[in-house]
């Protein structure tokens, strides 16, 4: 590491990336789990001082091979990353530390060292510009820091309605939005790029007036899936109880229970959709797309109440956990799993901050050490059933079922939930459980569920400008 890059030794995850171009830098590429993706090797960094060394052997882990020195021979372009940053999980997160990318030649026959210098870091967060009607919040949440121990921060981004401005007296209906996994409250600037589907609806003339609020999809162990959790912290009460209070005291929203409602999609299907069950009194509406696992006996493929294994199903083959809508195989969990492993201190993908890790953190316990419990062994995918005991508070289905008698009358008309019926990960299956259980539920639950046949992943159903109609006769 460069002497003075920063002032104090750096603990956390040593990632090598090695890419056949260095246009995009191979750092940037390190969570890519397509074929001609970079080789990711990883191993923990404890202490690292500016101005010392660290080896990276041959023996540390790799995807895709599972070794650094299975690498293959031939002509790369190497760059290391040290991430470091433990309030916010992710290679491209401030504060992480990178090298230039170098251009070397492997040769499994001929082993070299290779050295490469950490001289750079991924600048500190600046607030995003505004526009007349994009806006950005930043607070500290007194939940999150007194769990953590450390300042915490809420973000959030906020499109104002068209006739904003215009009519200073008037109080909107708060339209809560979660994007898929890791996605920042910057969203807001894309979604009102001019000409695009979103904007078109939102500024049309007519067009139903209320505030947007976009969630931050960033926490200690990746995307917090804006839930309480053990491992976390409080994310849904301070959202209930700090951020969303502050949005609608700074921008004139009517604050009540029956002008809130979220939507979601993906990570934030499951998010938006949990939001509204665990507060049934706080929202008054959720559309719920594609949403993550809703019933964990279809955690994607696995049972994790019956299943012995992750990796492997009953038939003694690799379980797939990606395929393309006509049913090819396109990642298998073992696969996906190992490049989290590479990610996560202590070759583990419950410290990754991916996919697994962010699912592991929410919904498992938090061992003594502070550190979430694996839900299975990152090397051979057997289950710990103990452990997934655990995590049946956040079974939706489960929750639902279990408490219909409460939840029942609060949740009536409130759900509306589309999904692919080829959903490249498999969540169809679990809405189909789900559905299993409201469609007979008593009292009915007044909500929809729509399915896409020969849909994909991301298949809602619903155009932006048919969805804030719906939104805004829920909130009337």
């Amino acid at each position: 590491m460069k002497a003075g890059l920063v002032s104090s030794p750096q603990t956390g995850r040593l990632i090598i990336a090695l890419a056949h171009k260095a246009d995009p830098e191979p750092r940037t590429l390190v969570e890519d789990t397509d074929r001609g993706g970079p080789v990711v090797a990883g191993a923990d960094a404890n202490d690292f001082a500016p101005g010392g060394t660290m080896a990276v052997d041959g023996n540390a882990i790799a995807y895709p091979m599972g070794k650094l020195a299975d690498l293959p021979t031939g002509d790369y372009v190497a760059q290391a990353l040290l991430i470091c940053n433990h309030d916010l999980l992710s290679p491209e997160t401030a504060g992480n530390l990178y090298s230039a990318p170098k251009k070397i030649h492997f040769d499994a026959a001929k082993p070299q060292k290779v050295a490469l210098e950490l001289t750079s870091r991924i600048p500190a967060e600046e607030a995003p510009k505004e526009t007349e009607l994009v806006k950005f919040v930043k607070i500290q949440s007194q939940l999150l820091s007194r769990f953590h121990g450390r300042p915490i921060y809420l973000r959030a981004g906020i499109i104002l309605p068209g006739n904003y401005w215009r009519e200073p007296n008037r109080r909107y209906p708060l339209w809560v939005r979660i994007g898929g996994l890791d996605t920042r409250y910057t969203h807001v600037i894309s979604l009102m790029e001019r000409k695009l589907a979103f904007e078109r609806a939102w500024m049309v003339p007519g067009a139903p007036q209320m505030i947007l609020m976009h969630l931050d999809g960033a926490g200690p162990f990746g995307d917090a899936y804006q839930v309480n959790s053990a491992n976390n912290g409080p994310y849904g009460d301070a959202i209930t109880q700090e951020l969303i209070p502050y949005v609608e005291a700074q921008f004139r929203c009517v604050g009540q229970p029956h002008a809130r409602v979220l939507s979601g999609v993906s990570t934030g299907g499951w998010s938006s959709l949990a939001l509204q069950v665990f507060y049934p009194d706080y929202f008054n509406g959720v559309w719920s797309f594609c949403p993550d696992g809703v019933d964990f006996r279809a955690f994607e493929l696995v049972n994790i109440y019956g299943d012995p294994n992750a990796y492997v199903n009953a038939y003694g083959f690799e379980r797939p956990s990606e395929r393309t809508i006509t049913g090819e195989t396109k990642l298998t969990m073992r696969r996906e799993v190992l490049l989290e492993n590479v990610l996560g201190r202590g070759d583990s993908y419950t410290l990754s901050g991916g996919q697994w890790g962010a699912w592991n953190a929410t919904y498992g316990p938090r061992k003594a050490d502070g550190l979430p419990a694996p839900l299975w062994d990152p090397q051979t995918g057997v289950i710990d059933h103990e452990t997934a005991l655990q995590w049946k508070k956040y079974d939706l289905r489960m929750v639902l079922e279990n408490n219909w008698k409460t939840l029942g009358p609060k949740l009536q008309g409130k759900i509306h939930i589309a999904v692919g019926e080829a959903d490249n990960y498999f969540l169809n299956n679990a809405v189909h459980l789900m559905d299993d259980f409201l469609s007979q539920a008593t009292p009915p639950y007044g909500g929809q569920i729509s399915y896409g046949p020969g849909q994909g992943h991301g298949w809602t159903g619903l155009s932006e400008a048919d969805l804030m109609q719906e939104i805004a006769r829920q909130t009337k």
